[in-house]
C-alpha cells in the first residue's frame, strides 16, 4: 500500500478511532471539524487519495458508507525475530505473518518482531513476546533510553538506546548480559518501540 501524506495519515487515523467507537462512519462536516478545515474540499481530496491507496472504501452515491479496507486493517506485519540476548542474523525483509491488532489504532507503516532471549527480561519484554516498533526516519532524533531495534554488522538486536558523542551503548535490561558499545556509524536503528504483545502463538 501507498505511504500516506501527514495530511492523509491524520484523517485516516482520525477515521479508524470514529468508527471504531461509533460504529458508523462520520459525515464530511464531522471529518471538517475534527481537521480544522473550513471547506468540504480538503477532507474530499483527502477520501480521495485514501480511497486510490487502498485505505478506504465507500458506496458511490450513499452518504455514511466509508469503510476500513481489508488490506489497511489486516494487522500488523511480523517481519521474523530479534535477539533480546546476543547479536543475531537480522530479520528477513518478507513479511512473514500479520498480527491482527485491529482493535488498536496503530500507522500502517509499523511492524511487529518476535523476542528471542531474555536480556529485557527487566523491561518486561520475555522470550517469545512480540515488540512493536515504529520505523526511525533519522536517529539523531532517538532520546537516550529508548528501546530500539538496532542492527551492527549485518546483525539485529532489541536494546536500550544510548548515544554519548560518536559512540552508541545498546544496554540489555539484564545484568547477565553486557552492553554492546560501537561507533555510532556501525548502528542501523531500524525501530524504536511502540508496545509489547503477549500470549501469541509460536
Amino acid at each position: 500500500m501507498d505511504t500516506l501524506t501527514e495530511a492523509q495519515q491524520e484523517l485516516y487515523d482520525w477515521l479508524v478511532g470514529y468508527i471504531r467507537e461509533h460504529q458508523y462512519p462520520p459525515s464530511i462536516r464531522q471529518m471538517m471539524r475534527a481537521m480544522g478545515l473550513k471547506s468540504p474540499a480538503p477532507v474530499q481530496s483527502r477520501l480521495e487519495h485514501l480511497r486510490s491507496k487502498g485505505y478506504i472504501e465507500w458506496t458511490e452515491g450513499k452518504a455514511r458508507t466509508i469503510r476500513m479496507t481489508q488490506a489497511a486493517m489486516q494487522g500488523v506485519p511480523i517481519l521474523g525475530a530479534i535477539a533480546a540476548g546476543n547479536l543475531v542474523e537480522t530479520f528477513p525483509e518478507s513479511e512473514v505473518e500479520h498480527l491482527d491488532l485491529s482493535t488498536l489504532s496503530l500507522k500502517p507503516n509499523y511492524f511487529a518482531l518476535r523476542v528471542r532471549g531474555d536480556s529485557m527480561i527487566d523491561a518486561l519484554i520475555d522470550n517469545g513476546d512480540v515488540v512493536i516498533l515504529k520505523p526511525v526516519s533519522d536517529p539523531k532524533t532517538i532520546k537516550n533510553g529508548t528501546i530500539v531495534a538496532a542492527r551492527v554488522n549485518e546483525q539485529t538486536t532489541l536494546k536500550y538506546f544510548h548515544r554519548k558523542g560518536s559512540k552508541v551503548t545498546l544496554q540489555p535490561a539484564n545484568s547477565r548480559y553486557n552492553p554492546i558499545e560501537v561507533p555510532a556509524t556501525q548502528v542501523d536503528v531500524q525501530g524504536a518501540l511502540v508496545g509489547v504483545w503477549r500470549g501469541v502463538g509460536l
